[in-house]
């Protein structure tokens, strides 16, 4: 029985670790928006790192998930 309600929890878990790797995900693409529109070069830049940022969190996640799953 405690198997099952690991195994539940970790399918819980898998879905947030998702839903937070689609939401970095967007809201990259949206600073990647923001800084291509941008003409004022520290706004570009501040956008850029942003964009930068959001990703690796992204791929941290995502790790974290593949760590997860291989337990």
């Amino acid at each position: 029985m405690a198997g099952v309600a690991r195994s539940e929890a970790v399918g819980v878990a898998m879905k947030d670790f998702k839903a937070s790797v689609e939401k970095l995900r967007q809201e990259a693409a949206e600073a990647a928006l923001i800084r291509d529109l941008a003409t004022d070069q520290a706004k570009r830049a501040v956008f850029d790192r942003l964009h930068q940022h959001l990703n690796r969190l992204a791929d941290e996640v995502q790790q974290a998930m593949k760590v997860r799953q291989d337990e």
